[in-house]
This record gives C-alpha cells, sequence and structure tokens, in this order.
C-alpha cells in the first residue's frame, strides 16, 4: 500500500471535486447521448425478461458514479508510479464506459457495443487490481460498479441476440 501525499485540505477538497467533476461529465455525456434513443430507438427493442424497467437506471449509475469518483480521488491521494498506472487504467474504463453509450444509443450498434462492455467489464477488473495494491476502500468502491456492468454485459448480450 502506498503512502497517502501529504498535501492540504484544500488540495484534497479540489481533487474530490476534479473527480466528482469527471465522473458527473461522463455520465453526462452518456446521459445527453442516450434522452435521445430511450424514448424512440430502444423502446422498439425485444427485452429480455430481466430487463429493468427504465427508472431504475439513473439513480444507480448516479450512485455508481459517485462511488467511482471517490475511488479515483482515493487512489490519487497516493504517490508512486503504482497510482499513476492504476489511475491509467481507470481513464482506460470511464472511456470505454463513455463509448458504450454513443455506440449503444447513439449509433444503435447492439454487436459493437456488447464488444465494447466486454472490454469495459475487463477493464474495470485490471483497474481494481491495480486499485487493490494502493487502496482497499477504492477497490470496494469499484465491486458494485463491476457487478452492475458485469449485469449489463448479460442484458447487452440478450438485447444483441433478441435483436
Amino acid at each position: 500500500m502506498s503512502d497517502v501525499t501529504p498535501r492540504g485540505r484544500t488540495s484534497d477538497l479540489l481533487g474530490l471535486a476534479a473527480f466528482l467533476a469527471l465522473c458527473l461529465a461522463v455520465s453526462a455525456a452518456g446521459g445527453w447521448v442516450t434522452a435521445g434513443s430511450v424514448t424512440t430507438w430502444y423502446p422498439t427493442l425485444h427485452k429480455p425478461a430481466f430487463n429493468p424497467p427504465n427508472w431504475v437506471f439513473a439513480p444507480v449509475w448516479t450512485t455508481l458514479y459517485l462511488m467511482i469518483a471517490v475511488a479515483g480521488w482515493r487512489v490519487w491521494r497516493s504517490r508512486g508510479s503504482a497510482a499513476r498506472a492504476a489511475l491509467a487504467a481507470y481513464a482506460v474504463q470511464l472511456t470505454l464506459n463513455l463509448l458504450w453509450s454513443f455506440i449503444f444509443f447513439g449509433a444503435h450498434l447492439i454487436g459493437a457495443a456488447l464488444a465494447d462492455i466486454a472490454l469495459l467489464f475487463a477493464a474495470i477488473c485490471i483497474n481494481a487490481i491495480l486499485f487493490r495494491r494502493i487502496d482497499r476502500v477504492a477497490v470496494w468502491l469499484l465491486v458494485p460498479y463491476a457487478a452492475w456492468v458485469a449485469f449489463a454485459c448479460l442484458l447487452n448480450y440478450a438485447l444483441w441476440r433478441l435483436n
């Protein structure tokens, strides 16, 4: 485990605000592209019986993005090359996360979105492994995210098969 870099309280709070802003920006961009299809294209898809109602997604993702932000912030507070590598993996999984919305809801490419979300799940797992070397709380903050993305991967697969 790395030591936390000695920073002032103001620096820590600004860092947390930056991670929150980053994750909420990813959420907002994904929401923006999703909004156009959630009432037009998405309702036309054949869905599996385990498809959650639409209202579930916003509160789940909002909670997850807050947890992802805090996890990233906790690792950012650490020093050393392990933290840099872990934060690079963090950036990769956030990018794959955002891309999924554009591929699935923006381009309506269910199969390509399935490939992206499978990569996203792998990236989250790698990110968690790298975070584990630095901050175990950060890892636990990623566990619900990994679980939800695993479920979303199964859902994406079912949508691809049915459509």
